[in-house]
């Protein structure tokens, strides 16, 4: 092509106005893909002011009103409904290449008709593949149906970016025998981490990432309450926000051990995320369920303690199974306070300051991973697969 391609990517939660690792991974890639390709994203209306606006090279496009995205700690049926019925308005705009992440699933089969319809290739992000026992645990009866829709939704992209290899195994031999997997992971920014100390608000444990129910910060706080009972006198530092937070909130109250906790959902940047990481004693991960672990990869390059647990659909225990100062443990109670507890015993700031995170780190790098999405668009547009 004369021209840059045309890149559509449809995506529900955009940075800063929603942060998770979807959104950082969009906030820093999309940039750098900027460079090569004419990059639009389509979203709902999260700003204030005029339906479109640029920022950094990418045109950001509401395509609906904002929705909440849970009700009743899940995921809003109303939410994936209205978005993916908005994702039709996409039948009137200009694309060479249209994609999408995996959630909230509806919108995949509605894009799936608009790439087919305007004759252009359709790409899916699967962060993550669960499992149909996971699906009944999630919703009950209904679980079934929505594993057999994920079945189906994973048989329609022409192209589907995997965010982990492990992810990619899990892709089910279901898929079209044209379907291509590219391995995309998610990345970190190793020179921003280097150059960022430690704050000065120190505390013992630090957690990451978005308040819901399978991010099992319930049982931190549970096994925070044990261990400072014992004698221990241990603080800990929540970051992120979510519908789980008042909850959370309570329980430490009634725990007795609100004093010892704190809330943080005012952090405006990555460099101010990684001095207050950088921070803490140990880094907790007790997600039940991880299609990669950002947060994760990224405390490991802040060369801190990272304990996650083995729980099957944590993928982000492979990443702390690399790490040179990793510790998995079993998702029960006991084994994360015994955890928690030897890690903060064992913990020598001398350490700290003579190790910097290990040297695989650096695979992860975001470039990297931008120049493997270029390569596929290129791919895709040109015909080539």
């Amino acid at each position: 092509m004369t021209r840059r391609p045309i890149v559509a990517l449809v995506c529900d939660v955009v940075y800063p106005y929603s942060r998770g690792g979807r959104e950082i991974r969009n906030q820093e890639l999309l940039p750098r893909l900027a460079h090569c390709v004419e990059m639009n994203v389509y979203t709902m209306h999260w700003w204030d002011g005029p339906p479109s606006y640029s920022d950094d090279g990418v045109t950001y496009h509401a395509i609906s009103p904002l929705l909440s995205l849970y009700r009743n700690n899940r995921r809003s049926l109303r939410q994936a409904l209205g978005f993916g019925l908005a994702c039709l308005r996409l039948l009137r705009c200009d694309f060479d290449v249209l994609e999408t992440d995996h959630i909230p699933y509806l919108q995949v089969f509605i894009l799936r008709v608009v790439a087919t319809l305007k004759r252009k290739p359709f790409i899916v992000t699967w962060h993550e593949v669960w499992s149909r026992a996971y699906w009944c645990q999630y919703l009950g009866w209904a679980g079934w149906i929505a594993w057999l829709a994920e079945r189906l939704a994973m048989r329609l992209p022409d192209h589907i970016f995997a965010a982990s290899p492990q992810t990619a195994e899990r892709l089910p031999g279901t898929l079209r025998r044209r379907t291509q997997v590219t391995i995309v992971p998610n990345g970190i920014d190793l020179d921003l981490i280097h150059q960022v100390g430690a704050a000065t608000e120190l505390t013992d444990l630090v957690v990451v990432g978005r308040l819901i129910q399978h991010k099992r910060v319930d049982m931190l706080l549970d096994a925070l309450a044990s261990l400072r009972a014992s004698g221990m006198d241990l603080s800990c530092r929540i970051i992120g926000d979510g519908p789980a937070r008042a909850a959370l909130k309570e329980q430490a109250r009634e725990l007795g051990i609100a004093g010892a906790v704190e809330f943080r959902d005012d952090i405006a940047d990555q460099k101010e995320l990684y001095s207050l990481v950088k921070a803490a004693k140990v880094f907790v991960s007790l997600s039940a369920r991880e299609g990669f672990g950002l947060a994760v990869l990224e405390a490991i390059a802040c060369g801190i303690p990272v304990l996650t647990t083995s729980a099957p659909d944590n993928l982000a225990q492979h990443l702390v199974a690399r790490y040179s100062r990793g510790a998995i443990c079993e998702p029960t109670p006991e084994a994360v306070t015994a955890a928690i507890h030897d890690l903060v015993i064992d913990d020598d700031p001398r350490i700290r300051e003579e190790c910097d995170a290990d040297s695989w780190v650096a695979e992860y790098d975001w470039s990297a991973m931008a120049d493997r999405i270029r390569k596929a668009y290129i791919r895709e547009v040109s015909g080539c697969r």
